[in-house]
């Protein structure tokens, strides 16, 4: 949108005229966390830091897409696209002249489990940031022409996904993975969903989900905490206390294995692949991560990489991740490849996917995985902005507000037979695997089902 390419224009060269007058700074993810509670009773984790004279903040409401309903997934995502297009007495166009004006980027989003935002600016043009937060959050317009004028980007968004096909493979995964649970459904919605979808169905969300109760909030800046304080009871103190969610079950992925083919006549196959994950609560959380990243997360260093790229040239590149949510689990992969190689492809990683479930990694493998992932723990937290949102992701994922502290420690701690163990759990059942493309038919066949034995 316009706007939104103005106002980080705006804000890049702001911050880039008070850098060009600042002194190298410390790490600011090694400055005390402070668990700040507001005289309305609005919590916070807070880093003051008056290095350079910014404040970043990152929000969220606990009820993303999965609170859709079922028959118009979107909802989220439309409003998240619209609370800020006027609210109160500014209309669309004024309201972004006001951030334009003072440099201030705002910015809200839908994930499967909540709506979030993001709010950044100058610490003197602090006061009217907040409070055009406050506008949007409590009093957005929802006007016709904006409506529509959203909507028609977000159809025109899910019509070139028909043609994209890793945007389909990933559709056609989360259909195998979760069937009919909220997580299988797009967060951006359908093209049935979208034209149908009402201001009234958007004025409902709203209703439901932005509540004090499922309100977490991390801030890094210039500010005090009494300043901050009054802030944050100014922008969400008039909010209702109790969000009305609709409650979503647990669900764990589809057992593989399984295979699906989508038909798309484009040069390259895409190939997504995955199966049941680990959730972040659970103790072997940290061993599968580790183990996560020597087979698929260490980019050129991981086994797939070496195993699909380098040793057969099949793809250019080929990355697998944990994702976890709220109520599940997975861990997902991707990678492309020509039509007549997509049989090739999906034999070198089941390959490699069986050999780590059964054998595990190394010892090597395992302490340069770990001496990895502790170093670039810093590395990922070098700005205000990327500190505020880990730490908005801790508070989701329920960890303790030192957790950055003790990372390292709970790295350290994973042994080579915690490592083996997640290596078989996470992939001992092979892939669920969906190809799009032109793809030959030994890449269409399902893979074997295991041999069971009869007791």
């Amino acid at each position: 949108m316009t706007y939104s390419f103005l106002r980080r224009v705006a804000f890049s060269v702001a911050v880039s005229a008070v850098l060009a007058f600042s002194a190298a700074s410390p790490s600011q993810a090694a400055a005390k966390i402070q668990h700040l509670i507001s005289p309305g009773g609005i919590e916070a984790w807070f880093v003051q830091d008056a290095t350079v004279p910014l404040i970043a903040m990152e929000y969220s409401f606990a009820g993303g897409s999965a609170e859709d309903p079922k028959d118009k997934p979107g909802v989220a995502n439309l409003v998240g696209s619209l609370l800020d297009e006027g609210s109160g007495d500014l209309d669309s166009k004024t309201f972004h002249e006001r951030l334009d004006r003072r440099a201030i980027e705002l910015s809200f989003s839908a994930t499967r489990d909540t709506l979030r935002g993001s709010l950044r600016m100058l610490r003197d043009n602090k006061d009217e940031a907040f409070d055009l937060l406050r506008s949007a959050l409590t009093s957005p317009h929802f006007a016709t022409a904006d409506v529509e004028r959203i909507r028609s980007q977000v159809i025109s968004s899910l019509r070139r996904e028909t043609t994209n096909p890793t945007s389909l493979a990933s559709r056609k995964f989360l259909e195998v993975a979760f069937g009919d649970h909220p997580y299988g459904r797009q967060t951006n919605g359908n093209l049935d969903s979208i034209p149908n979808i009402t201001v009234a169905d958007m004025k409902d969300y709203v209703g439901r989900v932005l509540a004090k109760d499922g309100l977490k909030i991390a801030v890094i800046g210039d500010v005090d905490p009494a300043t901050l304080g009054k802030l944050l009871d100014h922008t969400f103190g008039s909010l209702p206390a109790k969000a009305n969610l609709t409650p979503v079950p647990d669900v764990e992925a589809a057992k593989p294995p399984q295979r699906a083919f989508v038909t798309l006549d484009v040069p390259q196959t895409v190939i997504t692949f995955g199966g049941p994950g680990v959730k972040r609560s659970d103790p072997s959380f940290m061993a599968a991560y580790v183990v996560n990243h020597i087979l698929g997360g260490g980019g050129l260093s991981s086994r797939l990489y070496r195993e699909v790229r380098e040793k057969r040239g099949l793809a250019y590149s080929v990355y697998e991740s944990l994702l976890w949510m709220q109520h599940s689990a997975i861990f997902i992969g991707n990678t492309g490849t020509r039509a007549d190689r997509a049989g090739d492809t999906i034999e070198a990683i089941e390959q490699e996917v069986r050999r780590i479930a059964e054998e595990g990694p190394t010892q090597k493998e395992l302490d340069e995985a770990k001496s990895y992932l502790k170093g670039s723990q810093m590395l990922a937290l070098d700005t205000s902005s990327k500190l505020a949102q880990a730490l908005l992701q801790y508070q989701q994922d329920k960890l303790p507000i030192d957790y950055i502290e003790k990372r390292n420690a709970i790295v350290d701690a994973v042994t080579l037979d915690d490592a083996k163990a997640a290596a078989k759990r996470l992939w001992g059942q092979g892939l669920l695997t969906v190809v799009v493309g032109r793809a030959p038919q030994a890449a269409v066949q399902p893979a074997a089902a295991p041999a069971t034995k009869s007791n």
